[in-house]
Protein backbone atom coordinates (compact mmCIF):
# COMPACT_ATOMS: atom_id res chain seq x y z
CA UNK A 1 0.00 0.00 0.00
CA UNK A 2 1.46 3.73 -1.21
CA UNK A 3 2.38 5.93 1.90
CA UNK A 4 0.85 8.93 2.33
CA UNK A 5 1.68 11.96 0.54
CA UNK A 6 3.24 13.76 3.39
CA UNK A 7 4.82 10.63 4.84
CA UNK A 8 7.02 10.91 1.46
CA UNK A 9 7.80 13.90 1.76
CA UNK A 10 8.57 13.84 5.10
CA UNK A 11 11.05 10.82 4.30
CA UNK A 12 12.45 12.50 1.22
CA UNK A 13 12.94 15.61 3.53
CA UNK A 14 14.55 13.78 6.44
CA UNK A 15 16.87 12.29 3.61
CA UNK A 16 18.25 15.53 2.06
CA UNK A 17 18.43 17.47 5.49
CA UNK A 18 20.56 14.03 6.37
CA UNK A 19 23.10 14.18 3.47
CA UNK A 20 23.23 18.22 4.13
CA UNK A 21 25.20 16.83 6.89
CA UNK A 22 27.99 15.40 5.42
CA UNK A 23 30.06 18.19 4.16
CA UNK A 24 30.10 20.08 7.36
CA UNK A 25 30.44 17.03 9.72
CA UNK A 26 34.00 16.36 7.20
CA UNK A 27 34.73 19.78 8.23
CA UNK A 28 34.24 19.34 12.02
CA UNK A 29 35.99 15.85 12.24
CA UNK A 30 39.46 17.46 10.29
CA UNK A 31 38.66 20.65 12.71
CA UNK A 32 39.03 18.13 16.07
CA UNK A 33 41.60 16.64 14.65
CA UNK A 34 43.59 19.15 13.51
CA UNK A 35 44.60 17.30 10.27
CA UNK A 36 43.37 18.12 6.66
CA UNK A 37 44.90 17.12 3.02
CA UNK A 38 44.62 13.34 1.30
CA UNK A 39 45.86 11.39 4.19
CA UNK A 40 43.15 12.17 7.21
CA UNK A 41 40.56 12.49 3.74
CA UNK A 42 41.17 9.10 3.27
CA UNK A 43 40.92 8.32 7.13
CA UNK A 44 37.37 9.62 7.03
CA UNK A 45 36.30 8.25 3.72
CA UNK A 46 37.13 4.51 5.06
CA UNK A 47 35.99 5.18 8.34
CA UNK A 48 32.17 6.31 7.26
CA UNK A 49 32.06 3.25 4.66
CA UNK A 50 33.73 0.86 6.87
CA UNK A 51 31.11 2.01 9.95
CA UNK A 52 28.00 1.81 7.67
CA UNK A 53 29.12 -1.59 6.28
CA UNK A 54 29.69 -3.22 10.30
CA UNK A 55 26.02 -1.60 10.99
CA UNK A 56 24.51 -3.36 7.97
CA UNK A 57 26.00 -6.70 8.47
CA UNK A 58 22.73 -8.19 9.37
CA UNK A 59 21.11 -7.60 6.16
CA UNK A 60 24.01 -9.96 4.42
CA UNK A 61 21.71 -12.80 5.37
CA UNK A 62 18.77 -11.52 3.70
CA UNK A 63 20.38 -11.56 0.14
CA UNK A 64 18.91 -13.99 -2.15
CA UNK A 65 21.61 -14.98 -3.69
CA UNK A 66 20.24 -17.70 -5.92
CA UNK A 67 18.21 -15.21 -7.44
CA UNK A 68 20.69 -12.87 -8.77
CA UNK A 69 21.68 -13.25 -12.60
CA UNK A 70 25.00 -13.37 -14.55
CA UNK A 71 26.99 -10.50 -14.00
CA UNK A 72 25.17 -8.52 -11.33
CA UNK A 73 27.85 -9.15 -8.42
CA UNK A 74 30.97 -8.11 -10.61
CA UNK A 75 28.29 -5.26 -11.28
CA UNK A 76 28.10 -4.58 -7.65
CA UNK A 77 31.75 -4.72 -7.21
CA UNK A 78 32.53 -2.88 -9.61
CA UNK A 79 30.37 -0.24 -8.00
CA UNK A 80 31.65 -0.44 -4.93
CA UNK A 81 35.12 0.60 -6.09
CA UNK A 82 34.03 3.69 -7.84
CA UNK A 83 31.88 4.63 -4.61
CA UNK A 84 35.58 4.09 -2.78
CA UNK A 85 37.13 6.19 -5.32
CA UNK A 86 34.18 9.05 -5.27
CA UNK A 87 34.53 9.78 -1.17
CA UNK A 88 38.32 9.66 -1.50
CA UNK A 89 38.12 12.43 -4.19
CA UNK A 90 35.26 14.48 -2.47
CA UNK A 91 35.88 14.21 1.34
CA UNK A 92 39.56 15.86 -0.13
CA UNK A 93 38.11 18.36 -1.55
CA UNK A 94 37.04 19.93 1.25
CA UNK A 95 40.58 20.19 2.51
CA UNK A 96 41.23 22.76 -0.07
CA UNK A 97 37.51 24.59 -1.39
CA UNK A 98 34.46 25.86 0.38
CA UNK A 99 31.60 23.45 0.98
CA UNK A 100 29.26 25.47 -1.36
CA UNK A 101 31.72 24.87 -4.25
CA UNK A 102 32.30 21.67 -3.48
CA UNK A 103 28.63 20.15 -2.89
CA UNK A 104 27.43 22.18 -5.95
CA UNK A 105 29.73 20.87 -8.10
CA UNK A 106 29.92 16.98 -6.87
CA UNK A 107 25.82 17.53 -7.33
CA UNK A 108 26.51 17.68 -11.07
CA UNK A 109 26.26 13.70 -11.50
CA UNK A 110 22.73 14.05 -13.33
CA UNK A 111 24.90 15.53 -16.21
CA UNK A 112 27.88 12.96 -16.65
CA UNK A 113 24.97 10.12 -16.16
CA UNK A 114 23.35 11.32 -18.99
CA UNK A 115 26.89 12.09 -21.12
CA UNK A 116 27.72 8.30 -20.03
CA UNK A 117 24.41 6.82 -20.90
CA UNK A 118 25.02 8.16 -24.48
CA UNK A 119 28.39 6.49 -25.03
CA UNK A 120 27.80 3.15 -22.62
CA UNK A 121 23.83 2.93 -23.39
CA UNK A 122 23.62 4.72 -26.58
CA UNK A 123 21.15 6.77 -25.28
CA UNK A 124 20.31 9.73 -27.20
CA UNK A 125 20.84 13.62 -25.78
CA UNK A 126 17.92 15.24 -25.81
CA UNK A 127 18.32 19.55 -27.09
CA UNK A 128 17.09 20.15 -23.39
CA UNK A 129 20.04 17.72 -22.14
CA UNK A 130 22.58 19.54 -23.89
CA UNK A 131 21.05 23.04 -22.78
CA UNK A 132 21.12 21.63 -19.14
CA UNK A 133 24.80 21.12 -19.98
CA UNK A 134 26.25 23.44 -21.49
CA UNK A 135 24.19 25.99 -18.75
CA UNK A 136 25.85 23.77 -16.05
CA UNK A 137 29.26 24.23 -17.77
CA UNK A 138 28.88 28.09 -17.61
CA UNK A 139 28.52 27.87 -13.82
CA UNK A 140 31.14 25.45 -13.27
CA UNK A 141 33.30 27.41 -14.89
CA UNK A 142 32.45 30.60 -12.65
CA UNK A 143 32.98 28.42 -9.53
CA UNK A 144 36.64 27.41 -11.26
CA UNK A 145 37.69 30.96 -12.13
CA UNK A 146 35.83 32.80 -9.17
CA UNK A 147 39.27 32.70 -7.25
CA UNK A 148 41.62 34.15 -9.45
CA UNK A 149 42.24 37.75 -8.65
CA UNK A 150 40.29 37.34 -5.64
CA UNK A 151 39.97 36.35 -1.71
CA UNK A 152 40.36 32.24 -2.12
CA UNK A 153 37.63 30.19 -0.25
CA UNK A 154 39.95 27.35 0.51
CA UNK A 155 43.48 26.03 0.73
CA UNK A 156 43.80 25.55 -3.10
CA UNK A 157 40.21 25.71 -4.58
CA UNK A 158 40.99 25.62 -7.92
CA UNK A 159 42.51 21.77 -6.55
CA UNK A 160 39.53 21.19 -4.61
CA UNK A 161 37.02 22.33 -7.60
CA UNK A 162 38.88 19.83 -9.62
CA UNK A 163 38.73 16.95 -7.15
CA UNK A 164 35.22 17.44 -6.21
CA UNK A 165 34.28 17.27 -10.35
CA UNK A 166 36.17 13.94 -10.25
CA UNK A 167 34.11 12.73 -7.59
CA UNK A 168 31.32 13.87 -9.65
CA UNK A 169 32.52 11.74 -12.79
CA UNK A 170 33.37 8.69 -10.79
CA UNK A 171 29.52 8.39 -8.70
CA UNK A 172 28.44 8.97 -12.17
CA UNK A 173 29.64 5.58 -13.03
CA UNK A 174 28.63 4.15 -9.43
CA UNK A 175 25.22 5.00 -10.08
CA UNK A 176 25.32 3.31 -14.14
CA UNK A 177 26.95 -0.14 -12.41
CA UNK A 178 24.25 0.15 -10.04
CA UNK A 179 21.32 -0.21 -12.15
CA UNK A 180 22.78 -2.71 -13.74
CA UNK A 181 23.57 -4.99 -10.63
CA UNK A 182 20.32 -4.00 -9.32
CA UNK A 183 18.35 -4.88 -12.96
CA UNK A 184 19.87 -8.00 -12.50
CA UNK A 185 18.65 -9.39 -8.85
CA UNK A 186 19.79 -7.20 -6.23
CA UNK A 187 17.54 -5.67 -4.10
CA UNK A 188 18.58 -2.00 -2.49
CA UNK A 189 19.27 -2.93 0.61
CA UNK A 190 21.30 -6.29 -0.50
CA UNK A 191 23.00 -4.04 -3.04
CA UNK A 192 24.48 -1.08 -0.35
CA UNK A 193 25.52 -3.99 1.82
CA UNK A 194 27.85 -5.25 -1.00
CA UNK A 195 28.80 -1.68 -2.17
CA UNK A 196 29.53 -0.48 1.50
CA UNK A 197 31.89 -3.63 2.26
CA UNK A 198 33.78 -3.06 -1.15
CA UNK A 199 34.17 0.07 -0.30
CA UNK A 200 35.32 -0.35 2.64
CA UNK A 201 37.84 -2.92 1.46
CA UNK A 202 39.22 -0.67 -0.86
CA UNK A 203 39.59 2.36 1.45
CA UNK A 204 40.90 0.75 4.95
CA UNK A 205 44.52 0.08 3.76
CA UNK A 206 45.19 3.50 2.17
CA UNK A 207 45.45 5.71 4.66
CA UNK A 208 48.09 2.77 6.51
CA UNK A 209 49.99 2.80 2.96
CA UNK A 210 49.77 6.90 3.31
CA UNK A 211 51.63 6.78 7.24
CA UNK A 212 48.05 7.52 9.05
CA UNK A 213 46.65 5.26 11.28
CA UNK A 214 42.83 5.14 12.79
CA UNK A 215 43.50 5.74 16.81
CA UNK A 216 45.13 8.70 18.83
CA UNK A 217 42.33 11.27 17.61
CA UNK A 218 40.33 13.04 19.84
CA UNK A 219 36.96 11.52 21.30
CA UNK A 220 35.04 13.81 18.88
CA UNK A 221 36.55 12.52 15.81
CA UNK A 222 35.13 9.27 16.45
CA UNK A 223 32.05 10.50 17.18
CA UNK A 224 31.67 12.54 13.76
CA UNK A 225 32.88 9.49 11.96
CA UNK A 226 29.86 7.51 13.56
CA UNK A 227 27.54 10.39 12.56
CA UNK A 228 28.84 10.79 9.05
CA UNK A 229 28.17 6.96 9.10
CA UNK A 230 24.65 7.23 10.53
CA UNK A 231 22.97 10.29 8.75
CA UNK A 232 24.41 10.77 5.46
CA UNK A 233 25.25 7.41 4.44
CA UNK A 234 22.62 5.35 6.11
CA UNK A 235 19.97 7.44 6.63
CA UNK A 236 20.36 10.07 3.34
CA UNK A 237 20.76 6.66 1.28
CA UNK A 238 18.02 4.53 2.64
CA UNK A 239 15.47 7.77 2.79
CA UNK A 240 15.89 8.84 -0.63
CA UNK A 241 16.49 5.08 -2.67
CA UNK A 242 12.94 4.44 -0.13
CA UNK A 243 11.27 7.89 -1.80
CA UNK A 244 12.02 6.69 -5.35
CA UNK A 245 10.07 3.73 -4.74
CA UNK A 246 7.15 6.21 -4.48
CA UNK A 247 8.60 9.61 -6.73
CA UNK A 248 9.64 9.65 -9.91
CA UNK A 249 13.59 9.59 -9.89
CA UNK A 250 13.73 12.79 -11.47
CA UNK A 251 12.15 14.54 -8.98
CA UNK A 252 13.85 13.17 -6.19
CA UNK A 253 17.24 13.51 -8.31
CA UNK A 254 15.93 17.90 -8.39
CA UNK A 255 15.09 17.37 -4.38
CA UNK A 256 18.96 16.40 -3.91
CA UNK A 257 20.05 19.83 -5.60
CA UNK A 258 19.11 21.12 -2.38
CA UNK A 259 22.23 19.57 -0.56
CA UNK A 260 24.37 22.52 -1.70
CA UNK A 261 21.91 24.83 -0.69
CA UNK A 262 21.84 23.03 3.12
CA UNK A 263 25.52 22.21 3.27
CA UNK A 264 26.16 25.48 2.83
CA UNK A 265 23.38 26.87 5.53
CA UNK A 266 25.00 24.67 7.76
CA UNK A 267 29.21 25.85 6.86
CA UNK A 268 27.97 29.34 7.58
CA UNK A 269 26.06 28.56 10.52
CA UNK A 270 28.30 26.67 12.71
CA UNK A 271 31.90 27.74 10.75
CA UNK A 272 30.98 31.27 9.49
CA UNK A 273 32.27 29.47 6.33
CA UNK A 274 30.52 32.40 3.20
CA UNK A 275 31.12 31.91 0.01
CA UNK A 276 32.45 34.39 -2.22
CA UNK A 277 29.69 36.12 -4.31
CA UNK A 278 31.06 34.24 -7.74
CA UNK A 279 31.43 30.59 -6.31
CA UNK A 280 27.34 31.52 -5.01
CA UNK A 281 26.41 32.80 -8.62
CA UNK A 282 28.39 30.12 -10.40
CA UNK A 283 26.85 27.61 -8.01
CA UNK A 284 22.43 28.71 -8.81
CA UNK A 285 24.05 28.73 -12.51
CA UNK A 286 25.49 25.34 -12.12
CA UNK A 287 22.64 24.10 -10.45
CA UNK A 288 20.00 25.40 -13.12
CA UNK A 289 21.76 23.80 -15.80
CA UNK A 290 21.71 20.17 -13.83
CA UNK A 291 17.78 20.68 -12.72
CA UNK A 292 17.26 21.44 -16.85
CA UNK A 293 19.20 18.43 -17.80
CA UNK A 294 17.68 16.15 -15.14
CA UNK A 295 14.07 17.47 -16.19
CA UNK A 296 15.20 15.87 -19.74
CA UNK A 297 15.99 12.82 -18.39
CA UNK A 298 12.02 12.43 -17.70
CA UNK A 299 10.93 13.30 -21.09
CA UNK A 300 12.93 10.60 -22.43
Amino acid sequence: MKPSNWRIILVLAIGILAISTGAILIRLASLSAGMSGVEFSLVIAASRVTIAALLLVPAWSKIQWQSLQSGAIPYAVAAGVCLAVHFAFWITSLSYTSIAASTSLVNTNPIWVALLSRWWLKERLSRQTVIGIVIAMVGGLTIGLADIGGEPTGANPLLGNFLALMGAWVVSLYILLGREAQTKGFSVGGYLVVVFTVAGIVLLPLPLILGVGYSGYPGLVYFYLLLMALFPQLVGNTSLMWAVRWLSPTLVSLAILFEPVGASFLGYLLLGEVPSIMVFLGAIILLIGVAIAALASKEK
